[in-house]
């Protein structure tokens, strides 16, 4: 049935949240069994807070993070929306992950509404470096301020581009496919909603509940996201 709603769909928009990134190996943030979260408390470690108060333990944090992200590689999931795209069946990516493994894969129109951990970015004066930086353990900027990955962290608002990049996205849909995400987190959460009041057949691929299952047109639970996208694969 999805494969048939993706070939007859004239605007394909796919939302994708941990679990996306999970079947690369990476460690999920909300899961109820092994979330990050659950081993961190996010205000002390993730946020503004900590990146102006307790610098040491934040960049300590962040640097294990980009590690681990540079352990992985995209999975044959994101390669597969990615050859979509090209085909014209998908039309554009939101993603609240920020491992950078769907431009990895070769997706073009990307929204990373939670920003990237394939960068570092200067606090006080913007310059952008790759996050190389930070598993190479330079942390300063040639002027001097601290350089911080290019994510929203708590406190923070999304960015403007990637949020209204998403909101138009959402509001031109007419299939709109989420895969793993909880749709937990506000105002991310609202994308899927918006497309299915424009009219969007909407389809949520996530092995546990989301919020918005009642409103989904098909809810798949029991499938890994790899697997349904090789059958979605033209």
């Amino acid at each position: 049935m999805l494969k048939k709603w993706l070939q007859n769909s004239n605007y394909t928009v796919v939302f994708t949240g941990a679990g996306m990134s999970t079947e690369s190996g990476l460690p999920d943030f909300r899961s109820s069994n092994q979330g990050l979260w659950n081993k961190k408390d996010p205000s002390k470690i993730a946020s503004t807070d900590a990146l102006n108060n307790n610098v040491n333990d934040f960049i300590s944090f962040y640097r294990e993070r980009v590690l681990g992200v540079k352990e992985y590689s995209p999975h044959k999931g994101h390669y597969i929306l990615a050859d979509l795209e090209k085909q014209g069946y998908v039309k554009s990516i939101i993603t609240q992950n920020v491992d950078g493994f769907h431009q990895q894969a070769g997706s073009k129109n990307v929204a990373e509404l939670h920003g990237t951990l394939q960068t570092v970015h200067c606090q006080s004066c913007g310059e952008v470096y790759s996050s190389q930086e930070y598993v190479d353990k330079e942390y300063y900027c040639t002027c001097g301020g601290i350089l911080r990955p290019s994510i929203i962290l708590f406190g923070e608002t999304l960015p403007q581009d990637a949020f209204q990049f998403a909101l138009e996205e959402s509001r031109k849909s007419d299939l709109f496919i989420v895969l793993g995400s909880s749709l937990s987190v506000t105002p991310a959460n609202q994308f899927p909603l918006i497309a299915k009041e424009m009219g969007a057949k909407l389809v949520i691929i996530n092995r546990e509940k989301t919020p918005f299952d009642y409103y989904a047109d098909q809810v798949i639970r029991d499938q890994a996201i790899g697997k349904v996208l090789a059958e979605l694969d033209m």
